[in-house]
């Protein structure tokens, strides 16, 4: 393919506007393209305009598969006025091409697409099968890489390459993370007579503070090296509708990332004991909803994957943790354990960023690098 033409492909899906949604319209994209070189694929619906896309090439009589595996949501972009080009316009600006999404990830989903379509073209042989995984939802609860692992798509994988922005790192680890709401009921009263009710703004809050407390306690007590420690944040609240009235409901949600030493289900329970010892004290009524939960995840530095990968650089390359959560955290629900690295093109500080880009050339440079390690991991 000419350089042209795969910057073209690029910009044609950053113009498609799929925030946490949609993404149907991007997967037959790149099912047509993938069909007219005669590569299987498959569209699995996960909802009205919303369906993922697998594809694969098979050659030669080994078992091997290696996964490779992109998200097709965007996050909204927020005020168009803040940003140096329309957002979903693609604009190329000397060698950065501006839009949602662009680092986020279609650059590195378009160049795993490009990468098997050159391999299929040019013919080249390998022994093994090299299969796509093209997800919805990963920006709102990784829907997409839910439904592929229940559905067995990723119990044949012997590694995965997850394209996410890695700016020439490898992303052995990143965090776990916990969306969760509490909710509390009252009674509603007259301002002037709030014994006459019970204030369910005032109960959240005393929920808020116990765990900050306990929150700061465990990000204190247990750090991992990669990672650092468990990040707490409540980020929405809300509560009452006149200012006169006693509320007599209010909510809040906050966000957890997590780390291998102090688990999910760890974090859970001292969620769930908080509002157990709260509702202790009458006319509290609190109630936890556990609306996200995603693991930590850890891969083996010494993986015969990260060894491939490496082997195609003059310099090794760095290995780190994210605190950013990717679809990894459940693909590796599968029965089957697998290797798996997260390594694409972009800058990994630009996602969700106003004037987020891509640079052309790492872009380019990341097909030419993907297509080198299959054929070295399907040796």
């Amino acid at each position: 393919m000419q350089k042209n033409q795969k910057i073209e492909w690029l910009q044609d899906i950053v113009k498609m506007e799929t925030i946490n949604g949609n993404e149907e319209i991007v997967a037959k994209y790149i099912q047509n393209k993938l069909k007219q070189v005669n590569i299987s694929t498959e569209l699995i619906q996960y909802a009205d305009n919303r369906s993922s896309l697998v594809a694969t090439i098979k050659k030669g009589n080994s078992d091997k598969v290696l996964g490779l595996t992109g998200h097709m949501d965007v996050v909204d972009p927020g005020d168009a006025s803040d940003w140096k080009y329309p957002p979903f316009s693609a604009t190329i600006e000397g060698n950065k091409l501006y839009g949602r999404g662009s680092t986020d990830m279609k650059s590195g989903l378009m160049a795993m697409v490009i990468a098997m379509i050159e391999l299929q073209e040019e013919q080249k042989e390998f022994n093994g099968t090299i299969k796509l995984l093209a997800t919805v939802g990963e920006e709102v609860g990784e829907l997409g890489a839910e439904q592929l692992t229940n559905l067995g798509y990723v119990d044949d994988l012997d590694g995965l390459i997850v394209g996410e922005p890695s700016n020439y790192n490898l992303v052995y680890t990143h965090m776990g993370s916990i969306n969760y709401t509490v909710t509390s009921e009252g009674k509603e009263a007259h301002s002037s007579m709030p014994q006459e009710g019970y204030n369910a703004l005032n109960h959240l809050i005393d929920f808020s503070y116990h765990i900050n407390q306990k929150m700061d306690e465990i990000s204190s007590n247990y750090v991992n090296e990669e990672l650092g420690s468990t990040i707490h944040n409540i980020t929405i609240m809300n509560g009452g509708k006149q200012v006169n009235s006693i509320p007599n409901f209010a909510s809040l949600q906050g966000n957890i990332r997590s780390i291998p030493e102090f688990s999910n289900d760890d974090i859970i329970k001292v969620l769930q004991d908080t509002v157990d010892e709260l509702n202790k004290n009458q006319p509290y009524k609190l109630k936890l909803t556990i609306d996200y939960n995603k693991l930590s995840v850890k891969a083996n530095k010494q993986s015969e994957l990260i060894k491939v990968i490496q082997q195609q650089f003059d310099e090794p390359l760095p290995l780190i943790g994210i605190g950013a959560t990717t679809d990894t955290a459940e693909f590796i629900k599968s029965s089957n354990p697998f290797e798996f690295i997260v390594f694409g093109p972009g800058e990994s500080t630009l996602p969700h960023q106003v004037n987020e880009y891509v640079d052309i050339d790492n872009y380019l440079d990341m097909i030419d690098k993907y297509k080198q390690i299959i054929l070295t991991y399907l040796n």
